[in-house]
């Protein structure tokens, strides 16, 4: 086969890999758009394609997040920016970085009301202690205490993802931005989505202590 069209062939594979990851995402951000935690436009998924070079399919910018398409994706690099066509979220640099740091295949950002609101209320980091519901983070047990860190916003991607890599809290895969929602990652999107349910009831089971 000649190099012309080895290169055609990756780059059938690549969009290929892209489109799937699309419909994948569209259907994840039809979910959370269903519970209420990505209101508008708001929030952002994404799944990473390749470690090396680190490479991932970003939800596009500005869309309804409960009607995407497996086209409403784009392919972005380790810093965040865009390989090919498409805009995606501001925040793409960040999910670059939790996908770096951690080891994680996906992460999700949405915007929740008890997310924000806890933020507000414990800006040191939230606490939770003997539930059951931890197990769904892997704890073996629910004799376990555990804190969600709080980070302060920016819109500075290399900003907060310093202050998100400073925060990281061993047995919780998540983090709260301060004023603005809530970032979970996990192995693939299916883990990522659980992982954010559990997070979500756990906040709001604290919001509603008062």
């Amino acid at each position: 086969m000649s190099s012309s069209g080895s290169a055609g062939s990756a780059e059938a594979t690549a969009a290929l890999d892209l489109e799937e990851a699309g419909a994948v995402l569209a259907a994840e951000a039809a979910r959370f758009a269903s519970f209420g935690w990505m209101r508008g436009t708001s929030g952002n998924l994404s799944v990473v394609l390749s470690r090396t070079p680190l490479q991932l399919a970003v939800t596009a910018s500005g869309r309804d997040k409960g009607e995407l398409t497996a086209a409403d994706v784009v392919l972005t690099d380790a810093s965040g920016a865009v390989l090919g066509a498409g805009r995606p979220s501001a925040e793409a640099a960040l999910h670059a970085r939790v996908a770096a740091l951690t080891g994680a295949g996906a992460v999700v950002h949405v915007h929740t009301v008890a997310s924000v609101a806890m933020g507000h209320r414990e800006p040191g980091g939230i606490s939770f202690r003997d539930l059951e519901m931890l197990k769904g983070l892997g704890h073996p047990t629910h004799e376990v205490a555990v804190t969600l860190p709080v980070i302060a916003n920016s819109q500075d991607m290399t900003v907060l993802g310093d202050r998100l890599e400073a925060a990281l809290s061993p047995g919780m895969p998540a983090v709260v931005v301060a004023g603005h929602g809530l970032y979970v990652w996990g192995a693939d999107p299916r883990e990522a989505r659980h992982r954010t349910e559990v997070v979500e009831w756990l906040l709001e089971l604290e919001l509603t202590r008062g």
